[in-house]
């Protein structure tokens, strides 16, 4: 007992220290302490098992109720996490530079085999660790990446037991955490039923969110497929359309700074995310709705023990800076298995943004295959009923006159087994072991450099193990694999060598479908450098210069309100390492020569990017340098016109630097000009223009 109050005794040596620390006497915390002492001291009296378990139950209880703090650090100080387990629950909190940018937000797991988010307490001291790694990935925003962060394992207890761990990374500008779970005597496996892990903003912050949509709506009974608009600049409380928010999610902490939310390391051993939003600021991670996948498959993940869950993510910047350039999605994850080759990225045309699903057939893909040759481009992409319009027989042509021309094929294929109603073919490959592998070796033999898999079901668990057979099996046969109606990649670039890119977002085709979309078109690329582009890469199929989207550029159906540049700007603003434009060869001759000479020659692989200026769903203007030459690319959504000074570091003063620019008309033009001594330049870009400098 003496052992007790003194706090180092031996009686706390062998009773305690299993269980949580303390190095304040004990008497000092409350009078409630000195009663529990008094128990222990009674129960003590009578040596039996029974009364050993009250006694270890009493002191847990203790615990619990007195809490413990624990501080980290980001290499440069900057950014602090503040870890607690308050009650017995625990949280963390974020702040940066001093500003609290997460307030104390839940952590904790609900299983089918305990509910492990109360009644829980640190088990000893926190081990921290220093991270300095540096990897390369040619397929991401920057190629050369120096990752240095703080790791902090905080082990949970409960009854006793180690639980789990939580893993922090703290780097200069972002936060990871993910769950390392532990086996439970015998049981070796669990069903995360919930994850309590939530993220609570500030008074005051506001919301740049993109709602879920429901299962089993839209075409085909396809939603959801991350395919709804944002809302901006709007308040906390709500939860989109009854189903929350699809990741990332960017949050604005009233004038001190920005918020960015997300996921990563998903893959076959855990489902996709969402977040819920609750009341009082409060957002917690979702799992799949129960009507994926036309109802089939668990929401819940199931886990074999000792397991881990995915990384949830935060990025926190004074400006949009960090959020814009943030490398966490990879910084944290490894890759999964090594490439097969190495493969091919770059530029490529696809007749089905303009000539939709009459366009595939064999004569029309010749076409679009010179057509990609006098573009310079790498690739052609053949969409869907390819294999009824076209055949085996002359895609297997197509391929070796492909070949012949320096460009290579990617074929479309629908996903589908039993999980939306999407007919088109070819069906029934994706889905199955058997006929996949065979089909992939039959690519293989005709020099196919990729896939387009589309119309997926959802984000359980099931579905997100059908996303890494493909991925597997493709490398394997040394196939490329771009993904559509699809979920967001998370991490996917760096985990699967073969990943080139997923759609996850309002893509080109709706700019064929609607006017509205083509309205809002400045708009939403306003919107994916800050949000979804952030966190991998989005394909998009833009950069149409056909003023209507149709094969004979005829003033019919949806009509272009954005100008020249501003589709040129949108090739460097969204980022991808395969890119499939949404040129036709006729633009050849009718659109400027200046823009069909500018996307001959730009990349698709960055190797830096920095954020210049911008407000989302307003205008963006950033920076990308492919090898030593930088492109600025900068376009606006606001009705006024855009007048700014920015100052491009990256540009010596008296260099020459070629610019494009629109007039209030939208008619484009391009003149080289020298950068001057302040290394400043007075930009100009009209409602739905764009701007761009190249160096």
């Amino acid at each position: 007992i003496r052992g007790i109050f003194i706090g180092k005794g031996a009686f706390r040596r062998n009773l305690v220290t299993s269980q949580k620390k303390h190095v304040t006497p004990l008497w000092t915390y409350s009078v409630n302490s000195y009663y529990i002492c008094l128990s222990i001291f009674s129960i003590m009296k009578n040596n039996s098992m029974k009364k050993l378990f009250l006694v270890m139950t009493l002191l847990q209880v203790f615990t619990i109720c007195n809490a413990e703090k624990k501080e980290f650090k980001s290499p440069d100080g900057r950014l602090l996490v503040v870890v607690s387990d308050e009650n017995g629950s625990p949280s963390y909190s974020v702040n940066y530079n001093g500003i609290l940018f997460l307030k104390p937000s839940p952590l904790g797991l609900r299983t089918n085999i305990g509910d492990f988010s109360h009644n829980m307490y640190f088990a000893g001291d926190v081990k921290t660790s220093a991270i300095d790694e540096t990897y390369q990935l040619r397929n991401i925003k920057q190629s050369k990446v120096h990752y240095t962060a703080t790791e902090a394992v905080c082990s949970f207890m409960q009854q006793g037991k180690r639980i789990f761990d939580v893993v922090f990374r703290i780097s200069n500008k972002d936060v990871a955490f993910k769950y390392k779970i532990f086996s439970q005597g015998e049981t070796h496996s669990c069903v995360v039923q919930e994850e309590v892990t939530g993220f609570v903003l500030p008074e005051g912050t506001t919301t740049f969110l993109c709602p879920q949509s429901k299962p089993m709506g839209g075409f085909a009974r396809t939603s959801p497929s991350y395919e709804t608009p944002y809302t901006v600049d709007d308040a906390l409380g709500k939860n989109g359309w009854g189903e929350g928010y699809t990741f990332p999610c960017l949050f604005k902490n009233g004038n001190k700074g920005w918020v960015l939310i997300s996921e990563t390391g998903v893959n076959g051993s855990y489902c996709g995310s969402r977040l819920l939003g609750k009341t009082d600021g409060l957002y917690t991670i979702g799992f799949p709705q129960t009507g994926e996948c036309n109802g089939n498959g668990t929401v819940a993940p199931g886990v074999a023990l000792p397991g881990e869950t995915p990384w949830r993510t935060i990025t926190v910047g004074e400006t949009l800076a960090p959020i814009v350039e943030t490398t966490v999605p990879f910084d944290v994850v490894s890759p999964l298995y090594d490439a097969s080759k190495e493969y091919v990225y770059g530029g490529g045309s696809w007749s089905w943004i303009i000539g939709m699903d009459g366009s595939t057939v064999y004569d029309e893909q010749i076409r679009y295959i010179d057509f990609s040759a006098a573009m310079k481009f790498q690739s052609v992409l053949i969409d869907a009923l390819w294999d009824t319009q076209i055949g085996r027989d002359k895609i297997a042509k197509l391929a070796q006159y492909a070949a012949s021309k320096g460009v290579a094929l990617y074929l479309w294929y629908n996903s589908n087994g039993y999980w939306n109603d999407a007919p088109q073919s070819p069906r029934g490959f994706m889905d199955n072991a058997i006929a996949r592998r065979k089909e992939m070796k039959w690519m293989q033999s005709i020099g196919i450099r990729g896939i387009k898999v589309d119309f997926f079901g959802g984000d359980k668990q099931h579905t997100m193990q059908l996303y890494e057979d493909i991925l597997a099996d493709a490398n394997e046969y040394g196939l490329l694999v771009v993904f559509h109606g699809c979920t967001l990649p998370r991490g996917w670039e760096k985990m699967y060598p073969n990943f080139a890119s997923a759609e996850a977002v309002l893509a080109s085709e709706n700019l064929h479908f609607s006017q509205g979309s083509c309205d809002n078109e400045a708009f939403n690329a306003c919107l994916h450098p800050f949000i979804r582009n952030t966190v991998g890469s989005m394909d998009f199929g833009g950069s149409a210069l056909n003023k209507y989207y149709n094969a004979n550029n005829a003033p019919r159906g949806s009509r272009r309100v954005t100008s020249d540049v501003f589709a040129l700007a949108t090739a460097v603003l969204f980022q991808s390492p395969v890119q499939h434009f949404a040129l036709a060869p006729n633009n050849l001759t009718d659109a400027p020569s200046w823009a069909i000479d500018f996307m001959k020659q730009v990349p698709t692989t960055w190797d830096e990017v920095r954020y210049i200026d911008g407000y989302p769903g307003k205008y963006i203007i950033l920076a990308r340098r492919h090898a030593d030459k930088w492109y600025i690319a900068g376009v606006n959504a606001q009705k006024e016109t855009l007048n700014v000074k920015v100052h491009l570091p990256m540009i010596s003063a008296g260099e020459s630097v070629q610019i494009y620019t629109d007039n209030l008309q939208l008619e484009g033009s391009t003149k080289q000009v020298k950068m001057n001594k302040k290394q400043e330049v007075q930009l100009s870009i009209p409602c739905n223009g764009g701007v761009l400098i190249v160096k």
